[in-house]
């Protein structure tokens, strides 16, 4: 059985060099740095669907009934989130049957969540090569494994988990677009024993997914802490030292993050490696931030593989 406590890692000095981001990322960077980043790179704007909903969203007097009415309007989308919403990890007692439905049992933040998330997916993986599929496929796996762990653990919003499973690993497919090795590049860093992802990209492009991801969450009008954990979930040991309480929604973003794409085999899909070097760097913090043994692990996977979400 999974414990319920949350163990905080305690802090400790960064590895590395690498310091922990204390601010928004775009603070923390000079004009020309965000500027090398994003070359050459077309962040996908929001769908117009989204602008509207934001919009609407900010009016005094919105109603739920325009919201809904709103979503309804786009059929494509519609089925998307009604799909997502009706899959097992959000334990919905019956069949969702409308937006209107959607919204009364889940609320209108953590529907917004799930339209961003499917919409992402939709606009970038249109764009995407057919080489590409399987990345998708297993951007899905990890986001329905992420709230999935989220519900398991009574840990943090399973919609915003599934959000960050979707959006973690966006910047991939838009680096693909501008680099033609980059997909080769990205499998070599996933397969360093000595070195961080996005360390080894930096090094080779000068950019790296993390960063980029986040810059097209906060496009997207992600929540700030979400778009920090895109662009830290590869250095989440670092994040996870830090006690400030402000910090918990981004921290159990990431450890639960960090365990669905071990548990998902990302660095197989990704990096073609039969080892998850990140995972046996620092999977440890990540349990020990969780509450969880080995065991448990054990016991969270098995489960996992009877739910159809884990392979062996």
């Amino acid at each position: 059985m999974l414990s319920s406590r949350l163990k905080l890692v305690s802090g400790g000095s960064n590895e590395s060099g690498i310091e922990m981001m204390e601010q928004p990322l775009e603070k923390s960077l000079e004009e020309a740095e965000v500027e090398v980043v994003l070359r050459g790179i077309r962040i996908p704007p929001q769908p117009q669907i989204l602008v509207d909903l934001h919009m609407q969203m900010a009016m005094p007097d919105f109603s739920l009934a325009d919201i809904a009415e709103l979503i309804s309007r786009d059929v494509g989308l519609s089925g998307l989130v009604m799909k997502a919403v009706n899959s097992p990890v959000f334990g919905m007692s019956r069949t969702v049957s409308s937006i209107d439905h959607a919204i009364g049992l889940l609320g209108l933040n953590s529907l917004v969540n799930i339209i961003n998330a499917v919409s992402l997916q939709q606009t970038i993986a249109d764009q995407s090569a057919k080489t590409l599929n399987a990345f998708w496929d297993n951007a899905s796996d990890v986001a329905v494994t992420s709230a999935a762990i989220s519900r398991r653990l009574d840990l943090g919003s399973a919609e915003e988990a599934y959000t960050l499973g979707l959006f973690h690993n966006c910047g991939i497919p838009l680096l693909a677009q501008k680099h033609d090795d980059y997909l080769n590049t990205i499998g070599q860093a996933y397969q360093m024993t000595d070195q961080r992802v996005t360390d080894f990209e930096n090094q080779m492009i000068n950019s790296n997914h993390a960063v980029v991801g986040y810059y097209v969450a906060r496009s997207w009008k992600l929540p700030l802490y979400l778009c920090e954990a895109i662009a830290e979930h590869h250095k989440a040991d670092l994040s996870l030292q830090s006690d400030e309480i402000s910090q918990a929604n981004k921290k159990n973003l990431l450890a639960i993050l960090k365990l669905a794409t071990h548990l998902c085999a990302t660095y197989r899909v990704i990096g073609s490696s039969g080892v998850d070097h990140e995972f046996e760097s620092y999977g440890q913090p990540v349990l020990e931030y969780l509450g969880m043994s080995q065991i448990d692990l054990a016991d969270l996977r098995d489960d996992l593989i009877d739910m159809g979400l884990v392979t062996l």
